[in-house]
């Protein structure tokens, strides 16, 4: 498989899932192309990505001249770290981000040193560098906003803090399809398991919960996620989501009330958390649940908790 192999899956409706292939991994991070009058790609992953996504929308059909909108549900490497390389390659494109995150693609520099910071040399393989965006090219959208799909459509976007607080769902008027980005974690297509993703410094439980109560008012006929897939049980889906939530949350606190540190407390988290989550269980490859690791740690979900819970007293 070279660089630029794409995968490409119909899911009907004129949305297609493009696996942008993150760091070399299979099924890990998605993109959606959604054809039409005004074609427009949701999610661009990282910046290592783009020639991928760049073949993928080749072989829809999609030219430099033709892409209308590039959209991301919040400004995390693995969704916007294309963002710079995506807009360079297709010039008419607009780019759409929820107010709190588009100073960031204009210019990238903090949110980079920040990355470098937590990920190190590593940095370079998993995401690459977010390039600037024209800041005249970047649309912001607050509370809510709508992205025009042509004949019609409309993708309509919401606002979704909890995961990052510049995160925002994407509702498509004629599918009912609801991209659904981080904010009701990560659904592993394998096992179907939904575990949480509750990086610092954002994450709130409570703002996260009421995001997925937003969503579930919506009434999505399906959910795409980003990591990774369409799901069509949604009622089902959003509940495991903030069941896992809550769950998570439950053991870091007792973490914390035993004066654990952040090592011990992932090792105690993750041995009472095992059980929930067919990916765990012998008889399923170990390079499933390793990807997902790499993705979503559970080191970095026990951070992200243990930060809020230091902020909340």
């Amino acid at each position: 498989m070279d660089d630029t192999t794409t995968t490409i899956t119909p899911l009907g409706g004129d949305v297609y899932e493009i696996d942008t292939r993150m760091a070399g991994y299979s099924g890990i991070t998605a993109g959606y192309l959604i054809l039409g009058d005004r074609p427009c790609l949701v999610e661009p992953g990282t910046s290592g990505s783009a020639p991928v996504v760049e073949a993928a929308l080749r072989e829809l059909g999609v030219g430099a001249d033709d892409l209308a909108t590039v959209v991301v549900t919040h400004i995390h490497l693995d969704h916007a770290g294309g963002v710079g390389d995506i807009a360079r390659m297709y010039p008419r494109a607009e780019v759409v981000v929820h107010e709190k995150g588009a100073r960031h693609l204009a210019d990238p520099s903090r949110l980079m040193r920040s990355a470098r910071m937590v990920y190190g040399d590593s940095l370079d393989t998993l995401f690459g560098e977010l390039k600037p965006t024209d800041a005249a090219r970047i649309r912001a959208v607050e509370e809510t906003g709508t992205i025009d799909l042509g004949g019609g459509r409309r993708l309509e976007s919401h606002h979704s803090p909890g995961h990052a607080k510049h995160h925002v769902g994407l509702m498509d008027s004629q599918t009912g399809d609801l991209y659904v980005g981080d904010a009701a974690g990560v659904y592993i297509p394998e096992t179907a398991d939904v575990r949480p993703a509750t990086p610092p410094p954002d994450f709130d439980l409570d703002t996260t919960l009421a995001s997925l109560g937003k969503f579930r008012a919506l009434g999505p006929q399906r959910l795409l996620f980003a990591h990774y897939g369409p799901v069509t049980e949604v009622e089902d889906t959003l509940e495991r989501s903030a069941e896992e939530l809550r769950v998570w949350v439950d053991h870091v606190k007792d973490a914390r009330d035993q004066g654990l540190d952040l090592d011990h407390a992932v090792a105690m988290v993750v041995e009472r958390t095992r059980d929930r989550y067919a990916v765990s269980r012998p008889d399923v490859d170990p390079e499933i649940a390793a990807k997902y690791e790499v993705l979503s740690s559970a080191e970095s979900n026990v951070a992200g908790i243990m930060h809020a819970l230091d902020r909340h007293a």
